[in-house]
């Protein structure tokens, strides 16, 4: 059961120099959703999921966020707000354990004893409590992905934007991570997901958005956007949809 609007994407607009990177996108999500954002490379994704959370300048354009407009601010200000994002290729502090780089998100809103045990319950949520005391250097890429994801948590947020945590996982690993996100959406937190894997951005979503050349393509189911035409041919491919058909 999905709640009031939590994120209101209002004709945002990104240009670098002459580019447009992203061309007046509109959407909402509201609270307990989770909503799949794709397209192909280059598309515009990466830049949109940047400005949703300060880290990319607005040429024109509003995000709300709960009601409250948030355009400009600076990221830690909107994760104090409850809104944050994994990146694609893990910031972690590459001379900090597991647990140490959970514990710096999360105190955001702890002190230090809190948040050991803040960071210790979110290792625990996502099976990481066995490589807690490990260096982060010695993970895998797939275990540095979901030690990002426990940071974004630790922060307590309502709202996180998940960048790619599922790649270079292996298809049992994507069901467990999915999982987790489903439990966690059923607690009211809500998610909007960058994905490649196709089976588990389909999987997982309620909604899926579809952006291509920085625009809009279709808002709406994902069975209604992956028989979509022009979602067909720029992202899933010109046999996307007979393949689909023989799966």
């Amino acid at each position: 059961m999905t709640g009031d609007t939590i994120l209101e994407a209002d004709r945002i607009r990104v240009v670098f120099g002459g580019l447009t990177a992203v061309d007046e996108v509109s959407f909402t999500l509201r609270q307990g959703e989770i909503v799949g954002l794709i397209g192909p490379n280059g598309a515009g994704k990466t830049t949109l999921f940047n400005s949703l959370v300060g880290l990319q300048k607005l040429t024109s354009g509003q995000v709300r966020l709960m009601g409250q407009i948030v355009s400009g601010q600076r990221p830690h200000r909107l994760a104090r707000l409850g809104m944050t994002k994994t990146f694609q290729n893990a910031a972690l502090f590459p001379d900090m354990t597991v647990l140490e780089n959970v514990m710096t998100a999360a105190l955001l809103r702890s002190d230090l004893k809190q948040a050991r045990m803040k960071a210790a319950q979110v290792l625990e949520r996502l099976d990481l409590s066995p490589i807690a005391d490990a260096d982060v250097t010695d993970l895998t890429f797939p275990q540095k992905a979901l030690v990002e994801m426990a940071r974004a948590l630790a922060t307590e947020p309502k709202i996180v934007l998940l960048d790619e945590v599922m790649a270079a996982l292996t298809p049992t690993e994507m069901d467990e991570v999915m999982g987790v996100i489903r439990s966690l959406r059923s607690e009211g937190l809500t998610f909007l997901v960058v994905e490649h894997h196709m089976r588990a951005i389909m999987s997982l979503s309620e909604r899926l958005i579809a952006i291509n050349f920085g625009r809009l393509i279709v808002d709406g189911a994902p069975a209604e956007v992956a028989a979509h035409p022009t979602v067909i041919e720029a992202y899933l491919g010109h046999g996307a949809a007979g393949e689909s058909n023989h799966a």
